[in-house]
């Protein structure tokens, strides 16, 4: 269960052990982390379609002796209308089965760019093992299974219908042509080719090919806060990597406990958490700079009673995402975080190359005038939150990251905690049991009523009593996704990596050369 891999030049963390070892054969060649991370994503694309692929978005760090943010989350396209869906009645964003929730797709934008900048391979040789595993098939992996009916009902869904159990044989010959696309053509080949063209008459008026011709990823200016002795980084909006950062900014200067097992320990965090956070769907759009104001950090801070749970009495979104990472042996780091949104996201599919496409929208607002209105050409505000972490000299530490919707901030605030503060193993940090927010329906929408909350304690948490006696409603869950899917590579001081993928994964593998 505690089970940290090591390895001396090299790592490749994440939810698939065919992803890991696509991206560790790139390694092998002589490949970058960047090679690497992105061989491992195309292979999730392909395998894991209920937590990532072709029509998701991308957010990546990259550690090559400074540190760099990719953000290739797509834009809405120009034929969004929020007074049409006003009209229809719609208060939110629709969840599932709407084409409006789906900005144009910016994973494939993202390789193209980390590839531009940090690859050293071709991309061909990249894609290559996930385009075989989506022509010749792949064994379902046992997360997959549970909502691959649902998808096979659906129109375009057809590559799902032969999955009854795990180890059932798939293939997606659809998926490997735009890989084959990619590979040939590069992101051209992808937005202005089969894909492309299927989605904009899927859109009917939703998309241009305009809007698919201009690339879609940008280099941004990451966010830094200092936690623990050590620089925590992470994205800044639209993402809400700064929630992760604020909240471990909060805690820092808060007495925790020595022993994570201890009750004042998780709900020092929580609440460190819910005063970050409460507030998100109204300050996302705020300057980066604002958002991590050590004087605002002071003041949420002094909000916390160690003794009981707090009450904000003010208004403040289990997401299907995949979190991968990669080191090489000249210590460039790569964290990446790629996504649909939930599951199969909008179980909506371009149904020329069968691709399932991302419902990321679902993060823009419908109140009139609001700065996150869904619009065209705008991106809405995502839960995506990649970390990497830096020793005082610049070097690279850690590369960490998880699935899980609005708990992200979450979950990577306890993980790093328990890496940086407690000095854990990554094996046992990204094991323990987890506490989160309660989501409600969707995974998406903790911060509507921040105060009715209930914190939900994974399986094999020690915390419950104390946490009831100091105010906290709470509630027992299985151990297992609903908590995220962590992965971790750390460089010891030695050189040494060590990392660890998400027991809760199943199916995940961190390996090394």
């Amino acid at each position: 269960m505690h089970n940290t891999r090591y390895a001396p030049s090299g790592m490749v963390c994440s939810v698939d052990h065919l992803a890991s070892a696509a991206g560790l054969a790139m390694l092998e060649r002589g490949g970058s982390a960047a090679d690497a991370a992105i061989a491992a994503n195309a292979v999730l694309a392909v395998v894991a379609p209920h937590m990532c692929g072709l029509g998701g978005d991308l957010f990546a760090l990259v550690h090559d002796g400074g540190v760099s943010a990719l953000n290739a989350s797509g834009r809405a396209g120009s034929g969004a209308d929020a007074d049409r869906l006003r009209a229809e009645g719609h208060t939110r964003m629709p969840h599932l089965h709407d084409v409006r929730s789906v900005p144009v797709p910016g994973c494939v934008d993202g390789w193209a760019a980390l590839h531009t900048r940090h690859g050293r391979l071709p991309l061909a040789d990249l894609l290559a093992p996930a385009i075989r595993l989506a022509g010749a098939g792949f064994p379902a992996s046992p997360l997959m299974v549970a909502g691959a009916a649902n998808a096979a009902r659906r129109p375009g869904g057809a590559d799902f219908a032969s999955v009854r159990a795990a180890g059932d044989r798939v293939t997606r010959p659809g998926v490997a042509r735009a890989l084959q696309a990619v590979a040939e053509h590069g992101r051209d080949g992808f937005y202005l080719g089969e894909f492309g063209q299927g989605l904009i008459a899927l859109g009917a008026g939703e998309y241009t090919e305009a809007d698919l011709a201009a690339p879609g990823a940008d280099w941004v200016e990451p966010l830094r806060t200092r936690a623990f002795g050590h620089d925590v980084w992470s994205m800044p909006p639209n993402s809400q990597g700064y929630l992760l950062l604020r909240s471990l900014a909060i805690a820092e200067g808060l007495d925790l406990p020595r022993s994570p097992k201890h009750a004042a320990w998780a709900h020092l965090l929580a609440e460190a958490a819910r005063v970050a956070g409460h507030d998100r769907l109204d300050v996302l759009h705020q300057d980066a700079k604002d958002l991590l104001d050590p004087a605002e950090i002071t003041r949420r801070r002094a909000m916390i009673d160690p003794r009981s749970r707090l009450r904000l009495r003010a208004p403040a979104e289990a997401g299907d995402t995949t979190y991968l990472c990669a080191v090489d042996a000249d210590g460039m780091g790569v964290s990446l975080i790629q996504s649909n949104a939930a599951g199969f996201g909008s179980m909506v599919f371009e149904p020329r190359t069968g691709i399932n496409l991302h419902n990321r929208g679902i993060g823009f607002s419908l109140k009139p005038g609001h700065p996150a209105e869904y619009g065209p050409g705008r991106r809405p505000p995502h839960t995506l939150t990649p970390a990497l972490i830096t020793r005082r000299d610049g070097t690279l530490r850690s590369v960490a990251g998880t699935m899980g919707g609005d708990a992200q901030p979450q979950l990577m605030l306890q993980v790093i905690t328990r890496l940086l503060l407690h000095g854990e193993e990554p094996g046992r940090a990204i094991s323990a049991p987890r506490w989160r927010l309660g989501t409600g329906g969707t995974g998406f929408d903790t911060w509507d009523a921040p105060d009715d909350a209930v914190l939900d304690l994974e399986e094999g948490a020690s915390w419950a009593d104390g946490l009831a006696a100091l105010g906290h409603r709470v509630a027992a869950l299985p151990y297992g996704s609903s908590f995220g899917h962590a992965h971790l590579i750390d460089v010891r001081e030695d050189g040494m990596l060590a990392g660890a993928a998400d027991p809760r994964s199943l199916v995940g593998s961190a390996i090394g050369r």
